[in-house]
């Protein structure tokens, strides 16, 4: 049996400030297509909707954020900020690249991303390979008696 890995994930606000200039980008098409309320309205909820996700996703601030992950060969568990964790079954292609990894899940229904600031550089690298392959990354036997 392989050994698995555990990740934590760090908050990051490069991550969040995107999110936000994102957010407050639609916000400012949105208020300039509707005149008038409507158009502010919805620029307002927008802008509300990046804090939020920047606050949650990025800075894992709320109780549901993602702060840890299991890596196991071919499984993973999700480990939130309130304590529960849960199995969580990769779905579909995955994005890997060397500042981010975006995983979608089928169960639950939701998606992780993960950037290079989150993880330590050899963590991140590990959920690289994780993310490619589906095996956690080892060390041959005759490296370990070096």
């Amino acid at each position: 049996m392989t050994p698995g890995r555990s990740l934590r994930l760090s908050p990051s606000p490069a991550l969040a400030g995107l999110i936000v200039i994102a957010h407050l980008c639609a916000a400012a098409a949105a208020a300039a297509a509707l005149p008038g309320w409507p158009g502010a309205a919805l620029g307002t909820a927008l802008a509300a909707l990046g804090l939020a996700a920047a606050w949650s996703r990025a800075l894992l601030r709320s109780p549901r954020s993602v702060r840890g992950l299991r890596l196991e060969a071919g499984s993973l568990v999700v480990e939130l900020a309130n304590g529960e964790s849960f199995a969580a079954e990769p779905a579909g292609p995955r994005h890997v690249s060397r500042l981010m990894v975006a995983l979608p899940l089928r169960r639950p229904a939701r998606a992780l991303l993960v950037t290079a600031g989150m993880l330590e550089p050899d963590a991140f690298r590990a959920l690289r390979v994780w993310a490619l392959w589906g095996k956690v990354p080892g060390v041959a036997g005759k490296q370990l008696a070096a």
